[in-house]
């Protein structure tokens, strides 16, 4: 597998991580504050997934995705 097509898989599974981290940590917080730094992971995670999904999509249409 190419590197640069690793490091997207890597990125997309660090992305879930964050999903999982942020529902977790939202659901165990015990003030505003935590919701606010669950609330920019999780939203953080969603922006780079759909980043890293469109990259993804743009290397399977060049034939460049293992």
């Amino acid at each position: 597998m190419k590197a640069c097509n690793k490091n997207i898989r890597k990125t997309l599974k660090l992305v879930e991580e964050m999903i999982e981290l942020a529902n977790s940590g939202d659901a165990d917080r015990d003030d505003v504050g935590c919701g606010i730094l669950y609330g920019i992971l999780r939203d953080s995670a969603y922006r780079i997934k759909k980043i890293a999904e469109e990259e993804k999509n743009t290397h399977r249409e060049k034939g460049k995705w293992d």
